[in-house]
């Protein structure tokens, strides 16, 4: 890919290394909306995203509106994969819409979405996970992908189309059709998904170049995180890059929820540590979040 158009309009050079520390899961339970507040106020993440459908986007939200100027879009959220935590959509209880499971939640994985969901129900459930967001009062700035399930043929377009009919900045990669399939992806998402990063610049759409983030399988102590987390950031290429971490706090309704809960817990101790920011000014990484993006889209 030729170098991303938005490092030069942000004032930034071809070979710049830009990262959006980015915590997904805000609002799936107490601990993640807890662990927002804290690495927020501390300036230790640049934006994050929020599950609508969960039980605590209320606490979320009001955090959002709380805190100063907070950088926060919603994460696209069509699964629940937890074994004894669940939510539904928000938009329908209508079994036609193909977006419940046997036990009228929604379903625990992509395939049995991407088996079952009818597309325009999906685009509906999008519009209205963003729409109650902006009713709470938060100034969303993007739209990104739990478990990426909008990264279907089927399910794409209603993605996008939600994103920029609210004024929200996408997550979608900068790949052409090869990338897309060595990141896995079929061969017919590979070519769609390249046509839409072409037509999306080519109308001047602000996007991401890479990801990355903090495993959830390894590396559960805060010191062994940090050293994970250093050798990310020295393998940052020029661009920008959106950078996943699902931090929150110990408490026992986490760690009856998740079985990762300690890679969780490891994620927010170690965002806290003054060494990461020490690290990124060392190295001349430069830290951006999601609103900077949104201040590029064009008026159209």
């Amino acid at each position: 890919m030729p170098p991303n158009p938005a490092l030069k309009q942000l004032g930034y050079a071809d070979d710049d290394r830009l990262v959006i520390i980015h915590q997904d899961d805000v609002g799936m339970c107490h601990a993640s909306v807890q662990a927002f507040r804290e690495l927020w106020s501390e300036g230790a993440i640049s934006s994050g995203s929020l599950m609508v459908p969960c039980s605590w986007f209320p606490a979320a939200a009001a955090a959002a509106r709380e805190l100063d100027d907070v950088d926060l879009g919603v994460h696209a959220t069509l699964t629940c994969e937890w074994d004894q935590y669940r939510w539904g959509p928000i938009s329908t209880r209508d079994a036609a819409s193909g977006l419940l499971d046997a036990e009228g939640y929604l379903p625990r994985g992509n395939a049995e979405v991407h088996a079952q969901a009818q597309p325009a129900a999906t685009t509906r459930e999008l519009a209205a996970q963003v729409e109650h967001a902006l009713r709470a009062g938060i100034r969303l700035t993007h739209l990104d992908t739990h478990m990426g399930t909008v990264l279907h043929p089927q399910l794409a377009q209603g993605y996008l189309e939600t994103a920029l009919q609210h004024g929200l900045v996408p997550m979608l990669l900068r790949r052409q059709e090869q990338g897309w399939i060595a990141a896995g992806a079929s061969a017919e998402m590979a070519a769609l998904a390249a046509r839409y990063v072409c037509e999306l610049e080519e109308r001047g759409m602000p996007l991401v170049d890479h990801i990355t983030g903090l495993p959830l399988d390894r590396a559960d102590d805060p010191e062994e995180r940090w050293g994970v987390l250093r050798y990310q950031f020295e393998r940052l290429r020029a661009g920008i890059t959106h950078l996943v971490v699902h931090a929150s706090v110990d408490t026992p309704e986490l760690r009856a929820i998740a079985p990762d809960w300690r890679c969780r817990r490891a994620d927010h101790a170690v965002l806290m540590d003054q060494r990461v920011r020490a690290y990124l000014q060392e190295q001349g990484i430069h830290v951006i979040g999601y609103r900077t993006l949104q201040q590029l889209l064009p008026a159209s």
